[in-house]
């Protein structure tokens, strides 16, 4: 736990301007961006620190793979279907704002503003799904 990680700080809920929306998996959280990108605009989080995208290792595959499962169930929750219509990935660093893990889940994909469909363009520089 770092208290002075908003995310940590988020998903023990000591942050009460943000709700945790229902996530099946007790060892992370998912609540709203709060830039969204898309009509439905989610981030998945650790509750335990993690540093950023960059930090994972092969043990961690099955963490990413439980982040993107409670992302897709958070969207069917929220009456979103499509599941070809999704984007998931993670800033690149530097160009993540926080140092705490975190998954971003978009949708749908195709309603992408402007500068969402770069920010959150698949596989660039600064953004890997």
């Amino acid at each position: 736990y770092d208290g002075k990680c908003v995310f940590c700080r988020i998903a023990r809920r000591e942050e009460p301007g943000t709700a945790l929306l229902p996530c099946e998996d007790e060892d992370l959280v998912c609540f709203r961006d709060i830039k969204p990108g898309a009509p439905h605009h989610y981030l998945v989080v650790p509750v335990k620190h993690m540093g950023n995208c960059k930090t994972l290792k092969t043990e961690h595959i099955p963490l990413v793979k439980r982040m993107m499962e409670v992302g897709k169930a958070v969207l069917q929750k929220n009456n979103f279907s499509d599941m070809n219509d999704v984007r998931m990935g993670f800033h690149w660093p530097p160009f993540c704002s926080i140092a705490h893990l975190h998954l971003h889940v978009l949708a749908p994909a195709s309603q992408l503003g402007f500068l969402s469909r770069i920010y959150y363009r698949i596989n660039s520089y600064w953004f890997i799904t």
